[in-house]
């Protein structure tokens, strides 16, 4: 005889169920011969017939696998349920959070470098970093091999700075556009020859360009990469700087020459040799430096080499010169971090709280779907489902009436023996 066909409907709409706090589904039951489940774009369900999901590596998201239909090997595209939900957490919030901490590893590493190459241990050893880190490529140039053909096509730069020493008041007296890579397409900055550099450097920094600008502790201009919005490109990594004036060639000599011609451009290899020919720069870092930074071998063989003074006449003033460490501690509390209006302390402290507000947002927002998915259920059973203290006061009331009738059939089979059999009818 088989199951009886309800238990299997049960059974049927109970995997449903489960299946969809998965993924987002839809089903359709219209054909009383055919049941139909769909998630994104697919029938994973039909009939007899059923999709598989496996797991493909994707090199451009750090090697993390995305979800794809078996057959096939076609992305899945879920926009609801558990599974989607840890994918976006992994991909966006996940990777936003990672990216602020290398940001602000990256630029903690390059602002300590910076002081400390310029200080002198007691050892009157100088141009020493105090961290090291593992870049991109072992290129010195930065060139990398981005297609994967055997050959240099692209070069990953972190940070260029100009040769010469600026001072943030001064008028510049130059008019031009400054292109920059953007997280779609390049953008414009402009400036005027009543702008002073200091407003040039605060407008790149709030144009949406994909670098950072500052003037180093020598006065110099400083360009760095900061994390992407696009995951297609890396983080860190100075994608254009072009000048149609004169700002960032003659002005802070770091690119060798306007327009075209001089622009740097990281689409192809040795792209630093198109820099002016005393601009310095640093290659990019690998991927998350948050969990790469280290203390230079060198200074952890020889503590003398620590450049805690910026000492004088090219040697360290000795015991008791501590001007290099504390502008080193000053570092915590200087405007530093993020366009020049954070510190490392407000970064973080910013960072933490972003983390704590979207936390409470989850929680509130699982509260509330809670509560739906309760008017929802509520709703089906009052239609289709069974209402247990409906159907206990009814079972009452149908056994008290059951009661009822078997007293009043008693009481008609008295009376009908008394006139049957009593009365001798």
């Amino acid at each position: 005889m088989g199951d009886n066909p309800n238990d299997l409907l049960d059974r049927r709409d109970l995997l449903v169920e489960k299946l969809s706090s998965l993924v987002n589904i839809t089903i359709n039951n219209r054909d009383p011969d055919e049941f139909t489940i769909d998630s994104g774009g697919m029938h994973i369900v039909q009939g007899s017939h059923y999709e598989e999901l496996a797991l493909k590596p994707n090199p451009n998201n750090e090697g993390y696998s995305d979800v794809v239909w078996k057959d096939g090997g076609v992305k899945t595209y879920f926009n609801g349920g558990k599974l989607a939900s840890l994918l976006e957490l992994r991909d966006v919030d996940t990777r936003e959070e990672i990216q602020k901490l290398d940001l602000m590893a990256v630029n903690f590493i390059d602002l300590v470098n910076e002081i400390h190459r310029k200080g002198y241990g007691i050892n009157n050893e100088t141009n020493n970093n105090f961290f090291v880190e593992y870049p991109f490529i072992n290129n010195v140039s930065g060139n990398y091999d981005r297609n994967g053909d055997g050959q240099y096509d692209s070069s990953y730069i972190f940070r260029l700075t100009g040769s010469n020493k600026l001072k943030a008041k001064d008028q510049i007296g130059l008019e031009g556009v400054l292109t920059f890579a953007g997280a779609d397409g390049n953008v414009t900055v402009p400036y005027y020859p009543t702008d002073t550099v200091e407003a040039i450097v605060k407008r790149i920094n709030l144009s949406g360009a994909e670098v950072a600008a500052r003037l180093d502790f020598s006065g110099r201009l400083s360009l760095k990469g900061v994390p992407t919005a696009n995951s297609a490109n890396p983080d860190f990594v100075i994608r254009h700087a072009e000048d149609s004036g004169q700002f960032l060639a003659g002005y802070a000599g770091l690119l060798s020459a306007e327009g075209q011609a001089g622009a740097y451009d990281w689409a192809k290899a040795d792209a630093v040799l198109g820099l002016n020919k005393n601009a310095d720069f640093a290659v990019a870092p690998l991927a998350h430096p948050s969990g790469w930074i280290t203390v230079n071998p060198k200074i952890i063989k020889d503590p003398g080499s620590i450049a805690s003074a910026f000492g004088y006449n090219g040697k360290s003033n000795g015991a008791g010169d501590g001007s290099a460490a504390l502008a080193i501690a000053d570092l915590r509390t200087q405007p530093v971090m993020v366009g020049l209006i954070n510190s490392f302390d407000d970064y973080f402290s910013m960072v933490t709280a972003e983390i704590g507000l979207k936390g409470e947002q989850a929680s509130q927002s699982l509260e509330t779907e809670k509560l739906v998915i309760k008017e929802l259920t509520d709703q089906r059973e009052s239609i289709s489902g069974v209402n247990i203290d409906e159907e206990v006061a009814n079972m009452i009331k149908y056994q008290h009436g059951y009661a009822a009738a078997a007293r009043f059939v008693t009481e008609v089979d008295k009376m009908l023996d008394l006139i049957i059999n009593r009365m001798a009818v």
